[in-house]
């Protein structure tokens, strides 16, 4: 079941999707939005699949406030204006619909979202991958590529090798919930590290073989397995 939001600030529009979405098997519409700041609210708190989202919005377009959301969620703009159409698809938008849109072509946006999420499943079983934002755009990691995370205030450095390290807003525990639980253990409060990766463990630090890194006392016990 797609899981989804719908922001705009005319409550005729908002009604349209959620009448269609009514009319659709597979797709569950659990929130309608006028405001921003509370939409953004709702998606940082609880799951959310896909985002209904007008582009002409008061204070913020829409555009803009996609590229700030930080958790990785998908996007369909709903615009009475076609100018954005490129911009949009910069921003790896699924689809974009134009103002008055069709049942035909709802069920079509809504068709492309569950395609993209089955692929994304199957891809991921096969290959996980860690999905976070930074620098306003979606990145996704391979999860054998983290080199280890680093704790920067209200940031999470993200240490990928042979590549530049990314820094996404989260928590660490915010973080550790993406990991695989099996694979990753946190050892330090700054510090969550791939396990597969240890090659020793002394008393306060591990040994990476690319760094060495410290244990925390309170976080010792994240280590017992491999002792």
């Amino acid at each position: 079941m797609i899981t989804a939001v719908a922001i705009d600030d005319e409550p005729l529009a908002l009604k349209v999707i959620e009448t269609f979405c009514e009319q659709l098997d597979g797709i569950q519409l659990e929130k309608t939005f006028s405001n921003l700041t509370n939409a953004k609210k709702y998606i940082n708190k609880f799951p959310v699949d896909v985002i209904f989202l007008d582009i002409e919005m008061p204070n913020i377009n829409g555009i803009d406030f996609y590229a700030s959301l930080t958790k990785p969620v998908k996007v369909i703009f709903t615009t009475a204006y076609d100018e954005y159409a490129v911009e949009g698809f910069n921003l790896n938008a699924t689809d974009y619909l134009l103002k008055p849109f069709s049942l035909e072509r709802f069920t079509e946006a809504v068709s492309r979202v569950q395609k993209s999420l089955e692929l994304e499943q199957a891809h991921e079983n096969a290959n996980p991958l860690l999905s976070i934002r930074a620098d306003y755009k979606l990145h996704r990691i391979p999860i054998q590529d983290i080199l280890y995370l680093e704790a920067m205030d209200d940031y999470v450095k993200i240490h990928i090798q042979d590549k530049k390290s990314l820094v996404t807003r989260s928590t660490m525990k915010g973080i550790l919930e993406k990991l695989p639980k099996a694979q990753f253990a946190r050892i330090h409060k700054s510090y969550i590290v791939p396990l597969h990766n240890i090659k020793s463990i002394a008393s306060q630090e591990v040994d990476l073989g690319y760094t060495k890194l410290p244990i925390g006392n309170s976080y010792k016990q994240n280590l017992e397995p491999l002792n």
